[in-house]
Parts: C-alpha cells; structure tokens; sequence
C-alpha cells in the first residue's frame, strides 16, 4: 500500500483527507501511483497531471524522502521507503512569487 498526501485544494475537490492509501501492483512509480488515484478518484484526472502528456502540472511538485522527485522520470521506481509504506509520497502545491 502507497501512502499519499495531496494538497488542500485537491482534497476539497475529491473529499479525501490528508494522506490517501492507494494499492498499487508492481513497483510503485509515480504514473502508476497517479494511476491508482485517478481511476479510484476520477474527479481528479487532469489536475495533477496533463491528460494529454501525462506531464506534471507545473504547479504541483512530488517530494519523498526528503527529496524533491518533480523533475524525476514518471515511470522511475518511488523510494522504498514509500514503496514500503514507511512514509507518504507528498503532493504540494508549489508557491510562486518573490
């Protein structure tokens, strides 16, 4: 089971808590995490990720284990402590501004 925590205004949007448990087989990636949310939840498809390119919105980011995976490729495996359920992947909305 994958851990994951989304941002305020995506849990308004879908009703969900904080952190989401998400069953997840094979190795966990971020697309196939994302996959999982979206097909339990459908009222989030598009917001956290292009439906067409499947690309990170680029106002949301993806940290676990003290390291920012935004940038990582979607189909890389998630750290194993998230793998393990140790801790959670975590969406933020990123803050823009000076």
């Amino acid at each position: 089971m994958i851990r994951l925590e989304i941002p305020p205004h995506l849990r308004e949007l879908s009703g969900l808590g904080v952190e989401v448990t998400l069953d997840v087989r094979g190795t966990p990636t971020l697309a196939s995490v994302l996959d999982a949310l979206e097909t339990l939840h459908p009222e989030l498809r598009g917001t956290i990720r292009d439906r067409v390119s499947g690309r990170r919105r680029d106002l949301l980011r993806f940290f676990a284990s003290g390291k920012d995976l935004s940038f990582e490729r979607m189909d890389a495996p998630l750290p194993e402590s998230v793998q393990r359920g140790e801790e959670p992947l975590v969406i933020i909305g990123a803050i823009a501004g000076g």
